[in-house]
């Protein structure tokens, strides 16, 4: 069941919620809306479910208009972040709500209930109440709800935001193997960066109510269209700077920038593994200042001579590694960069 989003728009007294958001869902993508708390993405999912109204635009489910269909009619399975479930129900009474509501006869819902929690490997907790389950089975209940009517879409409202973070890494690679059997269309909203990049088909950055960019993760880690999308998605450095011949200098170190006119202010946005720094014997570019292991990665901090931070990345058992100690100097090269205008 395809999405079509035109228009959004949704304001709360003077404040734009929602602020003119466009977008499209294929049949069976899983999607991602990414942005800061407070920023609008749990309104579209609202106003998407039917439990919320929209100021303005409309809501395409398979080609037809939503926009006055109520929440009930328009087929869509919802899981809220801290579940929502029936505290005095049963994991399998809570399953077989949706069905009972739709007037499913008995035998039909035990069925459609036996095969969920065999789906969500909640087989043997069928007779637990809520309290007697862990975040993370509560949360497959929750989905498990979700899915019992048969929904034509699938929308969840930071679905892991209420369990630990080994629990949500659990979870997310369940929600994607889920997802790949079921080929439901699935519409996510999340703050967390990694959940969105390890989970979803593609991603929407959105920030104060618009739409900054889509694409799939790698689109948007490579090649981010904005300066927001740029700092908010994963560590960067960040330099003002003047681009003289189509280059632009931090101290001694020289940067090539293309598609900028001579003398343009830019914001120039380095992403940390992008940036080669080694030792040296000789003057350098730089000084080291901390050298930090990172799980499977090894973050070097270091100083220009100009004084502006660089920070860099690699692999724990990179070759370039090799002699880098707090206060050694170093060669720097930067891989990759992106610029962007000064805020007027």
């Amino acid at each position: 069941m395809a999405i079509s989003i035109n228009g959004l728009t949704k304001h709360f007294g003077a404040f734009a919620a929602v602020d003119g958001v466009s977008f499209e869902i294929a049949d069976g993508e899983l999607l991602a809306l990414l942005g800061p708390s407070g920023g609008g993405k749990s309104t579209i999912l609202r106003i998407i479910a039917g439990l919320q109204d929209a100021d303005a635009g409309s809501v395409e489910l398979g080609g037809e208009r939503v926009d006055h269909v109520h929440t009930r009619e328009r087929q869509v399975g919802f899981v809220f972040q801290h579940y929502a479930l029936f505290k005095h129900m049963t994991v399998s009474e809570n399953i077989a709500f949706g069905l009972k509501v739709q007037k499913v006869p008995r035998p039909e819902q035990q069925r459609r209930v036996h095969e969920l929690l065999s789906l969500v490997g909640l087989v043997g907790l069928e007779s637990r109440f809520p309290h007697q389950l862990s975040g993370g089975q509560c949360q497959r209940v929750a989905l498990a709800r979700a899915l019992a009517p048969r929904p034509r879409v699938l929308l969840l409202d930071e679905p892991f935001g209420a369990v630990d973070a080994k629990v949500r890494e659990e979870l997310r690679r369940w929600l994607r193997r889920l997802h790949d059997e079921l080929h439901a269309t699935t519409l996510f909203v999340t703050h967390d960066q990694e959940e969105a990049f390890s989970v979803a088909d593609r991603v929407l950055i959105i920030n104060k109510g618009r739409l900054e960019q889509q694409g799939t993760p790698l689109e948007i880690l490579d090649t981010p269209a904005t300066e927001f999308v740029a700092r908010f998605v994963g560590e960067v450095n960040v330099y003002d700077a003047v681009v003289r011949n189509g280059h632009v200098k931090l101290g001694a170190l020289d940067i090539p920038v293309d598609s900028y006119p001579d003398d343009g202010a830019v914001r120039l946005v380095i992403r940390p593994y992008d940036i080669k720094l080694y030792r040296v014997d000789n003057e350098g570019l730089a000084v080291a200042n901390r050298v930090l292991p990172i799980g499977d990665r090894v973050r070097v901090e270091a100083t220009l001579h100009n004084g502006a931070p660089i920070v860099a990345q690699f692999p724990r058992r990179s070759s370039l590694l090799r002699g880098i100690e707090a206060g050694c100097r170093l060669g720097v090269e930067v891989t990759y960069s992106r610029a962007y205008p000064l805020p007027q």
